[in-house]
């Protein structure tokens, strides 16, 4: 009798939250599920990680699972936590999410439910991360049921491509009117922030974060935000080396960043002549 698959599931919105309790119930019917996740939400830390407090986990009882424990670190504490410390084996796959809310665009770069799926690619890991485009407590998960399941399935049947993770957003649509699933890059966008100044009761300002998307590519019909507005679940390969490839040709022809030839670094050594 073959081993059933290891899932370990994290997220950013905390591990009592409705989206990974959805993802786990989910899982577990293709795996052992192991369920190491925030105490508390952790949207927007990126990759961040914890080395200036300590880390606590703790067990619970949320999920239903033989291996859940609540974390006091970020996403990627999490996964870091459950693959050296946790387990005695690396998962077969690693599951973030369901997070509340968009992670299209450059939303990947902020996002802890990415950052965590990102981390599993680190360590040698197939990892998906999910969000649905719904920020409300309230939001229906059950919509994309069937096509979360096949790209569960699908990433244990099939190998993933090494250092690569899948960033999953899903629109906020009945289930009756999503078209189907599309393999797209991620749209050029960024966001037009301000933080809007308060007062605290005791006079002192304060500042809250505030500002809207903009997307630079409005035209295009192959990236993630074309594909959600189009009624498709979106998903965009992630990698994380962020070498610019396409400059370092014109980089290493600036004389600035040329580096001198092994004559030159010769006849630099060589003493001069009296």
């Amino acid at each position: 009798m073959s081993q059933r698959p290891k899932i370990l599931i994290t997220n950013d919105d905390g591990i009592s939250a409705p989206g990974i309790i959805f993802l786990s119930k989910l899982a577990s019917a293709f795996g052992d599920i192991i369920v190491v996740a925030p105490d508390k939400p952790q949207s927007g830390m990126g990759h961040a990680i914890t080395i200036n407090s300590t880390i606590r986990i703790q067990k619970t009882n949320y999920h239903q699972s033989k291996i859940e424990y609540s974390c006091s670190g970020t996403p990627v504490d999490c996964v870091k936590m459950a693959v050296n410390h946790i387990l005695d084996q690396k998962p077969d796959l690693i599951l973030s999410g369901i997070n509340h809310g968009s992670n299209s665009s450059i939303n990947v770069i902020y996002s802890g439910t990415m950052s965590a799926a990102i981390e599993g690619a680190l360590e040698g890991t197939p990892s998906i991360g999910f969000s649905l485009c719904d920020y409300s407590l309230e939001a229906d998960f059950s919509q994309a049921e069937q096509l979360i399941n096949q790209i569960i399935s699908n990433a244990l049947t099939h190998k993933m491509p090494k250092g690569i993770c899948l960033n999953v957003n899903i629109p906020n649509i009945n289930s009756s009117q999503l078209k189907g699933i599309k393999v797209v890059r991620q749209t050029k966008g960024n966001w037009v922030e301000r933080f809007e100044e308060r007062q605290d009761p005791y006079g002192r300002n304060y500042y809250w974060l505030t500002g809207e998307f903009v997307n630079f590519e409005t035209d295009a019909v192959d990236t993630d935000e074309w594909a959600l507005a189009n009624d498709y679940i979106s998903i965009v390969p992630v990698h994380f080396d962020l070498t610019a490839y396409h400059a370092m040709q014109q980089l290493n022809s600036c004389l600035l960043y040329t580096s001198p030839s092994p004559r030159d670094r010769q006849k630099s050594r060589m003493p001069s002549s009296a």
